[in-house]
């Protein structure tokens, strides 16, 4: 079948579809708010993350105060920190609150009951009978601590505990496996975040354009697969313009925080490939679930038809991800097998492949695969779409009379040019 003279082609129709929607969007006033909307989030959760730090930091660091007579006092302190020079963290801090004169008598129960500072309980007697007075589960968790810092305390070591020899090694495999498991997981879950909060604009797009009838008008100038290629590309750029956007405030961010920051371990493949990786799944992801929406989207003529018919899909698409998780634990089973070739949970399930084995070939034809995947659900969702919304044929009794309504309307023709 030939095209008529003068109708683009599938490809260059859906280029000039894709350029009118990014340069429309980007030059709107919105587009501003929409790469401001999930800077917010970030910050006020940077400050609020830096702020509970602070707090855990505080809440994991309580106090045992001493009140013993003096000598007492300063024994176990010394011996408190002889121990830590060796098991560090693991012994809790000592602070001499009070130091007890030959006969006196106080009662540690008024320090614990009155919350002063940061004084979870009380250390007091003897070295040689020492009573730790607080909460249950305080005085339980420190009880063998405290004796073990009442016999240094007793019988001080002359000399140093023996040197243990240290023989490194870079890293082994249980520690390189849980490494490279961190790294995909966290690799899959941004994959998750972007695709989830970027992919309803697709949706949102195109109810606009049918309210107006505007999509009406494009889809009889040129193919529906070319309206629909359009707008999916033309989305997935603006996608990418924002995460650029994100991940340069998030690089500045990265650097001025420094050490403050957790090291995620090296991936498999390394980062300069899994980033790569991560761009190419991110378009096979979001092609995916865009092509879903866009089949929605001919189905739906309002916004509360767009949130009833978009809910069941969100639902499941977080059931694909936990899918894509799971088998991310168990690779080379079944189960990440299935997650490879499930269309929706191949990108996520390939990204964390990536992040724990080194093999680049399987991605090419993972690759393949999800581009297929993108192709039919186009042409599904753009098939939909005519038969669901381009009405403007025949009506139902000239369709259901076949030939007698073409020869109605041929009368009808002939009769308005005589």
């Amino acid at each position: 079948m030939t095209r008529p003279r003068g109708r683009l082609s599938i490809t260059r129709a859906a280029w000039v579809v894709a350029r009118r929607d990014f340069v429309a969007i980007l030059m709107s006033r919105t587009f501003f708010f929409f790469l401001l909307g999930p800077l917010f989030p970030l910050i006020v959760g940077g400050l609020a993350g830096s702020v509970g730090q602070r707090v855990q930091q505080t809440a994991d660091n309580p106090h045992v105060a001493i009140v013993m007579q003096g000598d007492d006092a300063e024994a176990m302190r010394a011996a408190r920190d002889r121990l830590a020079a060796n098991i560090g963290n693991l012994l809790p801090d000592f602070v001499i609150l009070r130091r007890l004169d030959p006969g006196e008598r106080f009662d540690p129960r008024t320090i614990v009951d009155g919350g002063r500072g940061n004084v979870a309980a009380v250390l007091s007697g003897t070295p040689q009978a020492p009573v730790l007075t607080g909460p249950e589960d305080q005085i339980e968790r420190w009880r063998g601590q405290v004796a073990l810092i009442a016999s240094e305390a007793l019988a001080p070591r002359e000399r140093a505990l023996p040197e243990v020899r240290l023989d490194r090694t870079v890293t082994s495999n249980a520690n390189e496996r849980k490494g490279q498991l961190r790294t995909a997981q966290a690799a899959q879950m941004l994959l998750f975040l972007l695709t989830m909060m970027l992919a309803g604009m697709v949706l949102s797009n195109l109810v606009e354009e049918k309210g107006n009838k505007i999509i009406e008008v494009l889809a009889a100038a040129i193919p529906m697969e070319s309206v629909f290629f359009g707008k999916l590309f033309a989305m997935l750029g603006v996608s990418f313009v924002g995460i650029s956007v994100w991940g340069a405030v998030g690089a500045a961010l990265y650097v001025a925080a420094g050490t403050a920051v957790p090291q995620l371990p090296d991936p498999a493949v390394g980062w300069p490939m899994l980033m790569a990786l991560g761009i190419v799944y991110f378009a096979m992801a979001y092609l995916l679930l865009g092509s879903v929406f866009l089949a929605i989207g001919s189905m739906a003529t309002t916004v509360r038809e767009v949130q009833t018919l978009s809910m069941p899909v969100t639902m499941l698409q977080l059931l694909v991800f936990f899918f894509a998780s799971f088998a991310m634990t168990q690779p080379g089973s079944f189960m990440e097998v299935a997650a490879v070739f499930f269309p929706f949970s191949s990108p996520f399930a390939m990204l964390a492949r990536a992040a724990q084995d080194p093999a680049l070939s399987p991605h090419l034809f993972a690759v393949i695969w999800q581009m297929i995947w993108v192709g039919l659900l186009v042409r599904f969702g753009s098939a939909l779409f005519r038969r669901r919304v381009m009405k403007s044929g025949p009506g139902r009794s000239d369709r259901r009379g076949g030939f007698r309504g073409l020869l109605r309307r041929a009368s009808a023709n002939a009769s308005e040019g005589a």
